[in-house]
């Protein structure tokens, strides 16, 4: 089970600090938030339960299932590479199933957080080795102390300004990462008549400081029809694409495709 440390999270209910009873977080106000026996603790609060909200549980499992075959291992190492010096608290924002968090919470000196909004996603996250602190949460009303963290992390997530300067100390980093130009093209020529490239695009901000992009390539074999699919429901694309034009990947057993990733670093 994960160390739990829950010192920059605060109620989603009222703002209070947590102290932790048995294997509860309570705040001064009475409000108590249990800690699910994984290791983690839901601090989303609304009409929804957690399994209603994110992803499902089959798209958390397909996604676990495809990231632990390492296709994604060049962005997990520069990821790695680019923290393994840095030292603080770290908020990887929208986790997911915690293959990336799992690596950064293995590096010296960084005491890595994580949140996704879907619980199957949060609860396999616990299952991944590492002291991480992991809590289900939306994104738009993260429960952490204000200015809480020296680092965060935001992987194919919507990018909230507002948000991310709420939770970075003054001078704090954040790494972005949106797909590269030609990532996954080799499944669009599957897909569409006419692929397309992705934009590169990078959010507009105005408080925070673009220090630097890093471009990582690479070219993977998808070795299974489950493989595809997996990759395929982990992009808009799947949403996008017609009953035919999906129908196209189930008769292939394998599928060569480039991947390309922009690393894109921050300063508050």
């Amino acid at each position: 089970m994960n160390h739990m440390d829950y010192e920059k999270l605060i109620c989603p209910l009222c703002g209070g600090g947590f102290a932790l009873e048995e294997r509860s977080l309570r705040c001064p106000a009475g409000h108590s938030f249990d800690l699910a026996k994984e290791g983690y603790v839901n601090l989303l609060v609304g009409s929804k339960p957690g399994d209603a909200t994110g992803d499902s549980k089959q798209a958390a499992r397909f996604r676990r299932d495809f990231l632990n075959k390492g296709y994604y291992a060049p962005l997990r190492d520069a990821l790695t590479a680019r923290y393994a010096r840095r030292r603080g608290a770290l908020l990887d924002l929208c986790c997911g199933e915690g293959w990336y968090t799992s690596a950064l919470a293995a590096l010296p000196g960084l005491r890595v957080y994580g949140f996704d909004l879907a619980r199957e996603m949060v609860r396999l996250a616990a299952k991944r080795p590492g002291d991480m602190t992991l809590f289900v949460a939306n994104l738009a009303r993260i429960p952490v102390a204000e200015g809480a963290f020296d680092w965060a992390t935001l992987l194919f997530a919507p990018f909230r300004e507002q948000t991310l300067l709420r939770v970075l100390k003054p001078g704090g980093g954040l790494t972005l990462v949106v797909p590269g130009r030609r990532h996954l093209f080799g499944l669009k020529q599957a897909v569409y008549a006419r692929p397309y490239e992705n934009d590169e695009a990078l959010p507009e901000t105005a408080a925070l400081e673009l220090l630097e992009v890093q471009k990582v390539r690479g070219t993977v074999l998808l070795e299974s029809q489950a493989d595809i699919q997996a990759v395929f429901r982990m992009t808009p694309y799947y949403y996008r694409s017609s009953p035919a034009d999906r129908a196209k990947l189930e008769g292939l057993d394998s599928l060569e495709t480039e991947i390309e990733f922009l690393l894109a670093e921050y300063r508050r």
